[in-house]
């Protein structure tokens, strides 16, 4: 965007654009997911599903916000930046305004939270608190877990395995087998959205100081990371389906095959802001896989 368009934005546009409207997807998924086990095994509990998924879409925001901000204060955001406008680094929002949206946001779901820890107990406090703070680290502090290669076991943890089986667990109060294969693909498909940006960015990443996988490993690793957790999502079914469930309405993410498969040619054929749509694409993907998972699961 140039300086005439960016002075044009509301105040509400301005909040939506750091927020990232687009990567809720991440943190909604997980928790609808987890919620269907719940109500396959007759143990859905309406209050702790509602503040499970405000819960998560809230850290979800504080972690964008924290990494909108402190991109700006380490100077990682420059002009030559190819992925969407920043907020701060673009003059829409003060670093005193983002600082308070951050502790708002991260303190909210603290309060929301406090709700499941009296359902679930100490390690639903224990989770909430560990959430909380890998959100600020994934950005922040003396060792950014995002530019230090760890950004993809972050994502994959928590936007996997504890935002679906602790959904499941705070209406259950006890472990499910299942919440905890039905992580994996979930975790592995949230965890390409962040494997295409850093695909994309690599380049302007590695002059910036950013050591994210891509960066270390090379566009080659990154390629095979990707597929990777592709074949590994959709091979989860029929583990699913054999141990779990025995009803071929598990296999309806396989509707979404064909378009798995078009982002492996895209990431393999695409460069700089063309990935662009293949991350947008990746991320309707993660959606779509879970949403058919959870009517599977369901019906």
């Amino acid at each position: 965007m140039n300086t005439a368009s960016l002075s044009e934005i509301g105040l509400v546009e301005r909040w939506l654009l750091a927020s990232r409207p687009k990567t809720l997807l991440a943190s909604l998924v997980p928790v609808f997911v987890g919620g269907s086990i719940a109500i396959f095994n007759n143990v859905f509990h309406g209050p702790a599903f509602a503040i499970a998924l405000i819960c998560s879409a809230l850290i979800q925001v504080g972690t964008n916000f924290t990494n909108d901000l402190f991109d700006h204060l380490t100077g990682k955001d420059t002009e030559k930046r190819v992925g969407p406008t920043r907020a701060v680094s673009s003059g829409l929002i003060k670093v005193s305004e983002m600082r308070f949206a951050v502790y708002f946001t991260f303190g909210l779901s603290f309060v929301l939270g406090l709700y499941l820890v009296y359902l679930g107990g100490w390690i639903i406090l224990l989770i909430g608190i560990v959430s909380i703070f890998a959100g600020v680290a994934y950005t922040a502090g003396p060792f950014p877990l995002a530019y230090n290669g760890l950004g993809d076991i972050f994502v994959f943890l928590f936007f996997g395995f504890v935002g679906t089986v602790g959904t499941y667990y705070v209406q259950a109060l006890e472990f499910s087998w299942l919440a905890f294969w039905a992580s994996i693909p979930v975790g592995a498909l949230i965890t390409n959205i962040l494997v295409v940006n850093n695909y994309r960015d690599r380049i302007e990443d590695r002059q910036n100081g950013k050591n994210t996988l891509a960066v270390k490993f090379g566009a080659k690793f990154t390629r095979i990371q990707y597929v990777t957790f592709m074949v590994l999502s959709y091979s989860v079914l029929f583990l699913v389906y054999v141990t779990f469930k025995q009803s071929l309405l598990i296999f309806l993410p396989l509707i979404s095959l064909p378009l798995a498969v078009k982002l492996i040619v895209m990431i393999y054929n695409l460069e700089g802001t063309e990935l662009n749509k293949a991350l947008e694409l990746t991320a309707k993907l993660s959606a779509i896989y879970g949403i058919l998972f959870a009517i599977g699961i369901l019906i």
